[in-house]
């Protein structure tokens, strides 16, 4: 077990070489005028330095003043030790803009995630039991309306009736107006209530997936001549269910799941922006639409991390539930 996690570790780590190298190429191929917009910026500010200083600058900050291979190595040796320079956006170190709004993002992934599972495995698990009855149609229509709902209605949908009919939500932001003046325990339960819309728009447009990916698999399963043998043996229904058939069907919900634990981190692109949520998701699009490179070069390495930590997770926790997987 040991061996088999150290071994997917250092292919990961080489992955993620090439991974950085192919993100510098494609930045330093994209046009210059971003550096030459932010020198001609700074060298207007009262008592600055020179366009050309701020350009020769700005270029061996970020590597660009030599070849594309020594510019990268230059770059990476700097991004390991956590130094991705500053934002030109934002105007503050990339990895400081990061830590004040990743906390949001997992806050709404973390609890999006579990209340997917909550739902969908177990409505997965209800409709594969009951195949073609009343309740396996409704599932499975309710779930693919999930999944044919674009984010961006449903989101304005959810805004229109509970926020703009009734009233029961802000449409936008994270927290209200007095957030500050608030204790403790008054600031969660105004963030928790602000985050209700959006938390449920991630929900809604997600559990579809793993709810039929969790009945098709079920369905499979259940299908198995080991399971007719249980049956026969005249085990219950339920230990059937859950004992034999349920966690055989662990071992592709391990890819699904896997594959959704970067999400906690990587943020909601369209639902924080549309909510006006300031996640790493809303962030990461105001830095790549205004041409801010080195954030932008550190939101797609750390979603590479991400890629690859969630494969590394998926893939000890096959060996988990599968001793297969150890055995090999």
């Amino acid at each position: 077990m040991r061996k088999y996690i150290l071994k997917r570790l250092l292919i990961s780590i080489v992955i993620l070489f090439f991974v950085a190298l192919i993100i510098y190429i494609l930045m330093r191929c994209l046009p210059t005028s971003y550096l030459e917009a932010v020198a001609q910026q700074k060298s207007s500010q009262p008592g600055a330095k020179s366009y050309e200083e701020w350009m020769e600058q700005l270029k061996a900050t970020y590597g660009m003043d030599r070849g594309i291979i020594s510019g990268f190595f230059t770059w990476f040796g700097k991004a390991i030790t956590g130094n991705f320079g500053d934002s030109w956006k934002f105007t503050v170190p990339v990895v400081e803009k990061f830590k004040s709004v990743i906390g949001i993002s997992f806050i709404m992934g973390f609890v999006s995630l579990i209340l997917e599972i909550i739902i969908a495995i177990p409505l997965g698990i209800l409709a594969a039991m009951k195949q073609n009855s009343k309740t396996d149609y409704t599932i499975s229509v309710v779930a693919l309306a999930g999944i044919s709902l674009p984010t961006f209605f449903f989101a304005s949908l959810l805004k229109l009736v509970f926020a703009i009919k009734l009233n029961w939500f802000d449409p936008i932001g994270a927290v209200g107006r007095n957030y500050a003046q608030l204790d403790a325990f008054g600031k969660f339960l105004d963030m928790a209530h602000h985050l209700v819309l959006p938390i449920v728009t991630l929900v809604v447009i997600s559990f579809g997936s793993l709810m039929r990916y969790t009945r098709t698999n079920m369905l499979e399963v259940m299908n198995s001549d080991y399971i007719r043998t249980a049956r026969a043996k005249g085990l219950s229904e339920r230990k059937v269910i859950y004992h034999h058939a349920f966690r055989n069907t662990l071992i592709p919900l391990v890819t699904i799941i896997g594959a959704s634990l970067p999400g906690l981190f990587s943020g909601a692109l369209i639902t924080e922006t549309l909510f006006s949520v300031e996640g790493i998701g809303y962030v990461s699009y105001q830095a790549m639409v205004s041409g801010d490179i080195p954030f932008s070069m550190f939101y797609l390495s750390f979603l590479a991390v991400l890629t690859l930590v969630g494969n590394l997770i998926a893939d000890i926790l096959y060996a988990v539930v599968d001793p297969r997987v150890r055995i090999a």
